[in-house]
């Protein structure tokens, strides 16, 4: 039986911590159901949020008109609009140069070339900021060091999870359901380093558990110089 805990909701609230002062608009990448766009909205964000499934995609567009009703996006509702779902390749469209104030991408960029961080870089907006919660595989004695801590960790949330699941009656069926293309990451944590540190010059990198990582750019705003990738 598949468990419900999900790697990359347990990131959500790191991922809202890299949102700028006095955000208004962003773009998800690879929005699947919609989860992390509707987080965004909640927060009075004017949000696009793009898959290139359409099982997906409709799937968003039916959840988010379920939870309408519920305080979060009731409250985003107020504040501005509920996220606008669009089925579309990112790297097969023209974004709007400088637009948005945050851009994500979550266990998405794997999918496509990294060098469509390029076109995300010159979409954000003077000041903005791209987010990258990234998957690599296991190619280095590092690597290896990590998914062995991420083990008992893993496991351990799982089954806390599905015992809440259960205590709460367990999931629903429906539109949440839907698992989206899963394809495996190919470039290492060291290749994705060495990419970052020249399309995205300033970027900031980390590995997190969960064979995931972090990665931040900031758009210029004026102030401050470019440098390399940091992290370790």
């Amino acid at each position: 039986m598949r468990m419900p805990f999900d790697h990359n909701d347990h990131y959500h609230r790191l991922l809202l911590r890299q949102l700028p002062p006095g955000c208004r608009t962003a773009l998800d990448v690879g929005c699947g159901t919609g989860r992390f766009a509707r987080r965004l909205a909640a927060r009075g964000i004017v949000v696009d949020a793009v898959d290139p499934a359409a099982e997906a995609v409709a799937a968003a567009r039916e959840l988010t008109a379920r939870e309408l009703s519920t305080r979060e996006l009731t409250a985003a509702a107020g504040a501005g609009e509920r996220p606008r779902f669009r089925q579309a390749d990112v790297t097969q469209v023209e974004l709007p140069r400088g637009h948005y104030d945050f851009v994500s991408c979550l266990a998405s960029l794997h999918h496509m070339p990294f060098d469509t961080v390029r076109a995300l870089r010159e979409s954000l907006a003077p000041g903005g900021v791209l987010v990258v919660l990234g998957c690599y595989p296991e190619r280095s004695r590092t690597d290896w060091a990590w998914s062995l801590a991420a083990v008992p960790v893993n496991a351990a949330a799982r089954v806390a999870v599905a015992l809440a699941e259960r205590v709460r009656g367990g999931r629903p069926a429906g539109p949440g359901a839907v698992r989206a293309p899963v394809a495996p990451p190919r470039m290492s944590y060291a290749e994705t380093r060495r990419e970052a540190a020249v399309l995205l010059p300033g970027c900031r990198m980390r590995r997190l558990l969960f064979w995931r990582y972090l990665l931040v750019h900031r758009a210029p705003d004026g102030a401050g110089a470019p440098g390399g990738a940091g992290g370790n």
